[in-house]
């Protein structure tokens, strides 16, 4: 079953034009199925029943896989199983009645204002490195961009004098995204004073190849996703923020704060590329949780404790 692997995720990038990021998703969630239906004694896609495939999905429930996990799991096996009837590998597909979990809808994670500035204010400027750090962050909120778009970003997709990003995004759907004063700035900085150093490191003609990448590592390559994971995740910690955080929590957080700041939904959804305004609706609750929670915490009358306390005074 292997074999298939690498044409399938082929054919989904030369046909259907998904993110490296979906593809690498796509590859993952098949590749785990293959080594299980392996284990079982499976060795053709062929003979994969759809009892094998319950059986795998109810592995994975038990591995305490999340249900969106799960839902994308079974999105990747149905892909594969429709190109290999396409390629007639096989003649029936084991997969057409599986049942998707039920997803629950979970509260986007948004960082509040003081722990934004305290992320933004924590790489060393002084530094190489910290410069490159500072421009990613800044750019990052300042867009709501993936960070698989952050990453993918070349020289020329960043116009500092005219303040927008030009960005690939999924699928081959480019867009444009304003950015702040400040994000443009750093970016500025980091491109005419920092990045020529950590391009002399480039050693190989195949790192020669990412001269146009905008950032950079250490080793004058691309920065990689899990690099940049890495990057933000020491930062939260050194800014002293609780609980887990992530690139998305950045994207979260730049669309919330743009809904609570009075921008419109549909510009929103512009920015953050989302396909369908139901998407970006997610981001409305918790823009009116945090507006209730400001409202309560700084209002004279807004805390309930107090309202309470001046009815007892009557």
């Amino acid at each position: 079953m292997k074999m298939y692997i690498q044409p399938f995720v082929r054919y989904m990038e030369e046909e259907k034009g998904l993110s490296l990021s979906t593809l690498e998703a796509y590859h993952r969630d098949v590749q785990q199925f293959a080594e299980f239906s392996q284990a079982c004694g499976i060795e053709q896609p062929s003979n994969v029943q759809r009892s094998h495939l319950m059986l795998y999905l109810g592995r994975l429930k038990e591995q305490g896989r999340a249900a969106a996990t799960i839902s994308r799991t079974v999105a990747s096996i149905r892909s594969f199983f429709h190109y290999l009837i396409r390629e007639g590998i096989v003649a029936h597909d084991p997969s057409v009645l599986l049942e998707l979990p039920k997803a629950a809808k979970k509260k986007p994670s948004v960082l509040t204002q003081d722990e934004i500035e305290r992320l933004l204010a924590a790489p060393d400027v002084t530094t190489l490195q910290g410069v490159r750090d500072k421009a990613m962050l800044e750019l990052l909120y300042a867009t709501g961009i993936r960070v698989s778009e952050l990453i993918a970003l070349n020289v020329h997709d960043v116009r500092t004098d005219l303040r927008f990003v030009h960005c690939g995004g999924e699928a081959g759907k480019e867009r444009v995204v304003p950015i702040s004063r400040e994000a443009s700035q750093w970016a500025q900085a980091y491109i005419d004073e920092h990045r020529p150093s950590l391009l002399r490191s480039v050693q190989n003609k195949e790192a020669q190849s990412e001269q146009e990448a905008l950032f950079l590592n250490i080793s004058g390559q691309r920065l990689s996703r899990q690099g940049f994971w890495k990057i933000i995740k020491k930062y939260g910690q050194e800014a002293g923020i609780s609980g887990d955080i992530t690139p998305r929590t950045l994207r979260h957080s730049f669309a919330v704060h743009m809904l609570e700041g009075g921008a419109d939904l549909r510009s929103v959804q512009e920015m953050l590329g989302h396909a369908d305004l139901s998407t970006t609706q997610v981001y409305v609750q918790a823009a009116r949780q945090n507006m209730k929670e400001v409202y309560e915490k700084h209002h004279p009358h807004g805390n309930n404790r107090t309202s309470h306390e001046s009815m007892e005074r009557r």
